[in-house]
């Protein structure tokens, strides 16, 4: 039974041979971020849809990331930028699975002392372009990001 998309892009079906099998991958992708972003804005998860778009250790490692912001007395301004390229998406499989390589940039995402707004300095030499490799998986009907590896390579 085919499933039915959530996304921007009514048209977008993964049952579809016609359509881009990867667009819903990256919009959960982005989706995915925007409620990162949100999270980290706040130091908190709570009030976002964070939990609708991350599963498993994606989600679990947001929350951590989160929770440390939160006992540190920080919070993030701005956001990064994106620039997402699906690598593979198999919707064959018992639970279809797609694939991401992003260079995510982080340059324009400071962190800030919730109480005073100062922005704290960060070390020059951190890598703030870097590949990130993501694991997509479909869930009851619709993308979650389930796995996040930033590594250690400028894009």
């Amino acid at each position: 039974m085919p499933s039915r998309q959530h996304s921007t892009s009514a048209k977008t079906n993964t049952e579809s041979p016609s359509a881009d099998p990867g667009a819903p991958v990256e919009t959960a992708y982005r989706k995915y971020w925007a409620e990162k972003v949100a999270a980290y804005a706040k130091a908190s998860i709570a009030g976002t849809d964070l939990k609708k778009y991350a599963a498993a250790e994606a989600y679990a490692a947001a929350e951590t990331e989160v929770n440390a912001l939160k006992a540190k007395g920080l919070v993030a301004t701005g956001e990064p930028t994106l620039a997402p390229n699906v690598i593979s998406v198999d919707t064959k499989r018992q639970v279809p699975q797609g694939s991401i390589v992003d260079c995510t940039d982080v340059s324009k995402w400071k962190l800030v002392k919730k109480a005073s707004g100062q922005e704290v300095r960060l070390p020059e030499d951190r890598l703030t372009k870097y590949v990130t490799k993501v694991v997509a998986e479909k869930w009851y009907g619709h993308w979650v990001i389930v796995r996040v590896t930033p590594e250690e390579k400028a894009c």
